[in-house]
């Protein structure tokens, strides 16, 4: 029985009632009230912390693009700025952890100092009434003040195992993860909307493995003993060639798009904003072929006409726009991170001439900050394959 039990959610279920069985099995004492208000001040504390931490962390150090978060993080010195983007891994590990502290330490003092002068003045009267109650009314009451520290344990854990999942990216893993329904739950309801908001928020279930690479062998291949078999590649249901494939309509609206802009970087921005900010994404055809149902139309086109499509398409349908205005273009199957686990994505990379080199643009991610040539791109992307370069 025990074997078939998730590891990540046994552990997560552990450490969520252990504080609250503690508090049960010890009981409320009236004579620790200060001392237990006291705990759940640092475990409310805590939370805080861990919350504000993350979102003021990241602000800072990975999207550090608007108002005073940009100014702060360019009086940065440039040495160190270089250090820390080459090993994102530091933001996770000591920068965050460091503001994480100060803010609990402010916290603290503030609920302490509001309990000194709201709450200590009727402690005496709480702990006459206290004495009164029997046995298992103070085990309620034991484990109910727990309830703030099992929180804490539960958010840290998954927190921990969130960041975690970033850098060690082991399958079996992975798949604990994505089949964790708590880890899942917690991830969804605070640590997503926390660590990546605008991306929660509006794309909640943005790829989930719905990008089926299939590889079959071509039936029209003749003379086959001397001949191997051509072998096709099919994604979500069609080929690379049919997924990109462009019409007058796309190529003229594309064209028109960037007229004003003078440089292929400036016009692979303006490509890549129009398809994220137009395109929804489409979590009917999502599902479908999360389940092997691929009687939907995908590519370039179908997304044109309807501004729908999910990862593949949007992909294809900047291949399109790209490829009518000359600019050199890749489609890259890989993995992305999409909050909970790693599953597989497509984006694109994009050749600037004027600076002679490759740069990774993810359309599908557009909601979620920015994905054109952004440093923050390999935290949540990886195992970047080529499948087709035009």
């Amino acid at each position: 029985m025990l074997k078939s039990v998730n590891p990540i959610t046994l552990a997560l279920i552990l450490v969520f009632i252990y504080p609250i069985v503690k508090g049960f099995v010890f009981k409320f004492s009236s004579k620790s009230l200060k001392f237990d208000i006291q705990e759940m001040n640092k475990s409310i504390s805590f939370i805080i912390s861990l919350l504000l931490g993350i979102v003021y962390g990241k602000k800072l150090f990975i999207q550090h693009d608007t108002g005073v978060y940009k100014r702060l993080y360019e009086s940065i010195p440039p040495n160190i700025l270089d250090y820390i983007e080459g090993k994102p891994f530091i933001i996770y590990i000591f920068i965050i952890p460091a503001i994480m502290m100060i803010i609990y330490r402010i916290a603290l003092f503030i609920l302490n100092a509001l309990n000194s002068i709201t709450s200590y003045p009727l402690l005496d009267g709480i702990e006459s009434y206290l004495r009164q109650k029997n046995g298992f009314f103070k085990s309620i009451i034991g484990g109910v003040f727990q309830f703030p520290k099992a929180i804490s344990y539960i958010l840290f854990l998954t927190l921990a195992l969130n960041i975690a999942s970033i850098f060690y990216t082991n399958d079996s893993f992975n798949k604990y993860l994505e089949n964790s329904k708590v880890y899942n739950y917690v991830c969804k309801t605070t640590i997503i909307p926390v660590t990546n908001s605008n991306l929660a928020k509006k794309l909640p279930e943005v790829i989930n493995n719905s990008f089926k690479i299939v590889v079959k062998e071509s039936s029209n291949s003749t003379n086959i003993t001397n001949q191997a078999k051509r072998t096709v590649v099919y994604y979500n249901g069609v080929t690379l060639n049919e997924g990109i494939k462009s019409n007058k309509q796309i190529d003229n609206f594309a064209k028109e798009l960037v007229a004003k802009d003078k440089t292929s970087k400036d016009k692979a921005k303006t490509l890549y904003t129009w398809v994220g900010k137009n395109v929804e994404y489409d979590y009917d055809k999502a599902y479908k072929v999360l389940n092997n149902n691929f009687q939907v139309e995908s590519g370039a086109v179908p997304t044109f006409e309807t501004r729908e499509g999910i990862c593949f398409d949007y992909a294809c349908l900047y291949v399109a726009m790209a490829r009518a205005n000359d600019i050199p273009v890749r489609l890259v199957t890989g993995q992305g991170f999409n909050g909970v686990s790693w599953v597989s994505h497509a984006w694109n990379q994009i050749y600037i001439a004027e600076e002679d080199k490759w740069i990774n643009v993810d359309p599908t991610f557009y909601k979620g900050g920015n994905y054109f040539n952004s440093k923050r791109f390999d935290l949540d992307h990886k195992d970047a394959n080529i499948a087709g370069e035009w």
